[in-house]
């Protein structure tokens, strides 16, 4: 049965894209005034099986609105891809780029309140009190 992890030359090729994308937007080379005053933040890029799309996970870190951010990348995608060529002249064809929202952070921080809920933090301290009581006894 065919597994649905990447391969490690997926990650490896999804890493270098990553770095190369995450440089130009940090040079700003990139001209459009939804990105001007905001810094984007490239957690991930999923290669696929083909290597020929590259999924890149961007976080807005400025003030600025997540999807317009994301649209402003779609529409920019050939010329950043025309930039970073030479940065991945290893790769015998360039990948086509896709930007989509890290709801990973979102994610993070859902659960965190989860976790410090008073509800959660009360079952918590019962279980932290062992099964016998508060004398100490074995589980």
């Amino acid at each position: 049965m065919p597994s649905s992890a990447p391969s490690q030359r997926q990650l490896r090729v999804g890493e270098q894209v990553r770095h190369a994308i995450a440089q130009l937007l940090q040079r700003g080379d990139v001209m459009d005034d939804t990105l001007e005053n905001t810094v984007v933040s490239v957690s991930e890029v999923r290669m696929s099986p083909d290597l020929k799309i590259a999924t890149a996970y961007v976080s807005p870190l400025g003030a600025g609105d997540r999807d317009a951010v994301v649209e402003a990348l779609n529409r920019h995608a050939r010329f950043i891809r025309g930039r970073i060529t030479p940065a991945l002249r290893q790769m015998k064809y360039m990948p086509e780029l896709r930007f989509r929202f890290d709801e990973s952070f979102d994610n993070f921080s859902k659960i965190d309140r989860l976790l410090k809920s008073p509800k959660v933090a009360r079952d918590l301290d019962e279980d932290d009190l062992g099964e016998d009581g508060p004398d100490g006894g074995d589980r």
